[in-house]
């Protein structure tokens, strides 16, 4: 162990990894850097560091970075052009933060000469799985350290004990058990584990905090525009924004009208099921809106062929693939569907749903005259008996035939 010179820490500031900040420097005898990234979660970040500078952080070894803005173009919009859904229903909030974070860390691993990285991810989940493929898939010689993989600081009064010793600051509300396990950025929040973990009890609506109840949501429906260029939203009722401010008030809009509560049991990459409650209201608006718009500019061919590639795509950002070529492969055919999926989609936000309402592009396929009811002078409807008989020509052989 005593190998490692200076280690790259992913750093919250909370009691795991601030255990972890003194135990790495106890057990490897090494320089600790650490790394503080605001992905959107909504809380404060100075705190971090001004524990790791208690803990005896230099100040040149604090990196705390706002990366929302990168987060939401280079992460979250490229996965939502392929309308990913784990499982047909998640949507994959904690699973696309992680390549983001372990790309910063061997980049500052890189910059500081650091010559490992280290995370606070347990033993049993997926993310000790996401955050390492994507160390590999970047700096493959890099060493990394896994703590509860090797400490015996198995259960949180261990933890506490140890902060103690160490005088190591605890949060009040974490010297008792904690009533679940929180994961907050701008695209998501989750809660897993203890009053969560019987998958028939109802999750209490002190869980949720992203959104209010549909019962409580107004009684008057909300109509946004959400307009695209390339696949990706630009403007909200023709207001451009960045993506990370866009996501933001997709995130407000949707919230208060009660909308992306998600209660699931999952299978995780290592093997066992899990129960998760999420909120993504930003991010469920954000899909709807987005297929609306495929509706009137993709071709039926590579829209039904994006549905196809989707649930494969959906399984390598979940099980942390990516940084993997399969994953980039699928992207460029994604990304290459995208080339005119632009206009305008109307929603409507009411009490939990959102639904497209109106839809409007330049580039739309839409040929009300080929579709319309009524006479018309460009569609002669005699083409589709030959069309039929073609296509049922082998039934018909079948038949004949005998099953």
């Amino acid at each position: 162990m005593r190998d490692v010179k200076k280690v790259v820490l992913a750093y919250s500031g909370g009691l795991d990894t601030s255990v972890i900040l003194k135990w790495l420097q106890e057990t490897y005898e090494c320089e600790v850097v650490t790394f503080t990234a605001d992905l959107g979660q909504g809380e404060e970040l100075e705190p971090a560091r001004k524990k790791a500078e208690l803990l005896g952080i230099k100040s040149e070894n604090i990196f705390i970075e706002d990366l929302r803005e990168e987060f939401v173009r280079d992460f979250v919009f490229p996965m939502f052009r392929a309308n990913a859904l784990y499982e047909g229903l998640y949507l994959l909030g904690t699973s696309i933060a992680r390549p983001l974070i372990a790309k910063r860390q061997i980049e500052i691993a890189r910059q500081s000469g650091a010559d490992a990285v280290s995370h606070g991810a347990t033993g049993k989940g997926n993310d000790q799985v996401r955050f390492e493929l994507g160390y590999y898939a970047l700096e493959p010689g890099i060493k990394v350290i896994a703590p509860w993989r090797e400490w015996d600081l198995n259960s949180r009064t261990k933890l506490i004990d140890f902060a103690e010793k160490h005088q190591i600051p605890i949060a009040k509300d974490k010297r008792g058990e904690a009533p679940f396990s929180v994961d907050a950025n701008l695209l998501h929040i989750s809660a897993e584990g203890k009053v969560l973990e019987d998958p028939w009890e109802e999750a209490q609506e002190y869980v949720y905090s992203r959104s209010v109840s549909p019962e409580q949501a107004p009684d008057k429906p909300t109509y946004i525009e959400v307009e695209f260029e390339k696949g990706d939203p630009v403007a909200i009722d023709g207001e451009r924004m960045s993506p990370a401010t866009l996501l933001t008030e997709l995130n407000r809009l949707g919230g208060e009208n009660g909308i992306g509560r998600l209660d699931l049991v999952e299978n995780r990459f290592v093997g066992m099921k899990s129960r998760g409650i999420y909120e993504t209201p930003g991010g469920t608006v954000l899909l709807q809106a987005h297929r609306g718009i495929e509706q009137l500019t993709l071709d039926r061919g590579a829209m039904h062929l994006k549905d196809e590639l989707m649930p494969r795509y959906a399984e390598l950002v979940y099980n942390g693939f990516w940084f993997a070529p399969e994953r980039e492969m699928l992207q460029a055919a994604i990304d290459k569907s995208q080339e005119h999926v632009e206009g305008t989609v109307r929603l409507k936000l009411y009490k939990g749903s959102v639904n497209v309402v109106g839809r409007k592009s330049p580039r739309s396929l839409y040929s009300e005259a080929h579709v319309t009811f009524e006479e018309d002078t460009v569609y002669d409807q005699r083409d589709a008996e030959g069309f039929i008989k073609l296509n049922a020509l082998r039934l018909r052989l079948l038949e004949r035939r005998g099953h």
